[in-house]
């Protein structure tokens, strides 16, 4: 029995001081989950400790022939999933218009300086952004595979499905990120185009 293990032995059995001792080592772990599924950090921060509040009242249901952190990051995951869902229902436009009726973000007054962001984190932000019209189980199967390293096994354990569900989830979330990719490319270059100075 390793460490990690009797931390839950003793926790199940009502240990306190072993229940904050899994929580230190998972709550980055959690949070950053949560943070890419929520894609806020007060919204994250909330969620993490959710997911630990469901850890803590449910623990004498872990079973411990499983892996700890498959588990609490499923309860993650699908306390995520029930969140997305529900917001869906009271979303707002956070778009402005202007005296001719175009819209345009507000921007965000904690975002670093454009000039000063590097490419990878342009990009890291664009993926981040597609997640977000990904089907809520899809982006929770693709977080999982590419940021956790699950295999589809322990994917498919954490949010109740098939392996076989698993892949097919997968495939669809790789392609409609790609096609979503796309389409931003596609846009990108033609809103450039109208600006573009004639060939001489």
């Amino acid at each position: 029995m390793n460490e990690e293990q009797t931390w839950v032995l003793q926790a199940q059995q009502g240990s306190e001081e072993a229940f904050t001792r899994l929580v230190e080592t998972y709550q980055t772990p959690v949070f950053n989950l949560c943070y890419r599924m929520l894609g806020e950090p007060e919204l994250a921060e909330d969620a993490a400790q959710e997911t630990f509040l469901r850890a803590y009242q449910n623990l004498h249901r872990y079973d411990r022939a499983r892996a700890f952190a498959t588990w609490l990051l499923s309860i993650a995951a699908h306390y995520c999933i029930d969140r997305l869902r529900r917001r869906k229902f009271s979303m707002f436009s956070m778009d402005m218009e202007d005296e001719e009726g175009n819209t345009f973000e507000l921007p965000d007054p904690d975002s670093p300086d454009p000039e000063a962001e590097s490419i990878q984190g342009q990009t890291r932000d664009r993926v981040h952004s597609l997640l977000k019209d990904l089907d809520d189980t899809d982006r929770a199967a693709i977080i999982m595979r590419y940021w956790y390293d699950y295999s589809e096994v322990e994917i498919a354990e954490s949010l109740s499905l098939t392996v076989s569900a698993v892949k097919s989830r997968l495939h669809r979330a790789r392609k409609e990120l790609a096609g979503l990719w796309q389409e931003q490319e596609k846009r990108a270059e033609s809103e450039r185009r109208p600006y573009e100075s004639p060939a001489f």
